[in-house]
């Protein structure tokens, strides 16, 4: 059997290692050094833990890196990894823009969620990640020394599996880990409300919420969990929740015919008014059987503009790595030979 991995565990999980050990109450943190900030690839790189310590990490736990399996490279410079280990597989999309590099991450193999505009969720629900295999994500990319920020919009809805994402949260910003400020990670979700709860009390790291559209019934034909989770309920409990310096973006589509008119923007405008949020404006990128292509870019504008007037800050995302099928919405390993078989959920 394998040996279980050092690489994903925090520091309190660290301790519990080296308890379990008989290693002393110093090596907790500089197993997480060597990890995380050192990057070490094996445990003979640790070398302020004596031999004998190495030993026993050696002989009971590996490090627990992966290398992508394969790449596709943009014609704009973003580039699509697969990673792909005991039958599992995930893409991640690595993002550079001048100074400023992106990484888009996974946290489950395909998605249990249904959202009828995303290729992810064609592929169904084949299972979470654990906190090991989202940052690997990061660790073995080619490009992670250039990473700057990081989006968790890739494969999967993250709260859905805050038993490895929290950690993963906690990994990435903490100073014993890889140190980068909270305000260089964006959560994305549909609305989870009691995984919302869970994360604004637990993490700093800032948040983007799905709309796509402000009107509930439209809404509902593409994110079918608003029956469960209605926007507006999520709304309100962002009002109430304490955000505190907090970024809070809205993600929105633009579907040509669909959810671009000004009724819309109008509407939109309406239901964020006070919230202090931001709106971030997404050329849809199209999927089969799917019947909807992207507004004109002459009417996204227009929607930028209506919602400016109204006191809404509104941005228009760049399409990156379309020809990759690294976009937006696009990700998926349905093709790979390595995505299983989906989970069905009751």
């Amino acid at each position: 059997m394998a040996k279980p991995a050092l690489f994903g565990l925090t520091l309190e999980e660290l301790k519990k290692v080296a308890a379990e050990l008989g290693l002393p109450s110093f090596a907790p943190r500089q197993l997480a050094e060597w990890l995380y900030k050192h990057r070490a690839t094996s445990f003979e790189d640790m070398t302020n833990l004596s031999k004998t310590a190495r030993e026993r990490l050696s002989e009971n736990y590996e490090i627990g890196i992966t290398e992508p399996s394969s790449v596709a490279v943009s014609t704009d410079g973003t580039k699509k990894y697969l990673f792909s280990s005991s039958g599992r597989s995930v893409e991640t999309a690595w993002i550079p823009d001048d100074k400023r590099g992106t990484l888009c991450v996974s946290t489950q193999i395909g998605c249990r969620r249904g959202c009828k505009f995303c290729n992810t969720a064609r592929q169904g629900f084949q299972g979470n990640l654990g906190a090991g295999e989202i940052l690997n994500q990061y660790r073995s990319l080619p490009e992670s020394e250039k990473v700057t920020h990081f989006v968790f919009m890739g494969m999967g809805e993250p709260l859905d599996n805050l038993d490895a994402v929290l950690p993963t949260l906690d990994i990435l910003t903490s100073d014993w880990g890889f140190g980068f400020s909270p305000k260089k990670v964006t959560v994305s979700t549909i609305g989870i409300l009691e995984g919302l709860d869970i994360l604004l009390q637990a993490s700093e790291c800032r948040l983007a919420l799905s709309l796509h559209s402000p009107f509930p019934d439209e809404r509902a034909a593409l994110i079918p969990y608003e029956r469960r989770y209605p926007v507006t309920e999520v709304l309100d409990f962002l009002r109430r929740a304490d955000l505190g310096r907090r970024r809070l973006t809205i993600e929105y589509l633009m579907i040509d015919g669909l959810n671009d008119s000004r009724r819309h923007s109008r509407e939109l405008a309406r239901i964020l008014e006070g919230l202090g949020a931001r709106v971030n404006l997404i050329p849809y990128h199209p999927i089969p059987d799917f019947p909807g292509k992207p507004s004109p870019i002459g009417r996204i504008e227009s929607f930028r503009d209506d919602l400016k007037h109204s006191g809404i800050i509104a941005t228009v995302r760049r399409s990156r790595g379309l020809d990759i099928d690294a976009a937006c919405g696009l990700l998926t390993t349905r093709h790979s030979g390595l995505d299983g078989n989906p989970v069905t959920e009751s």
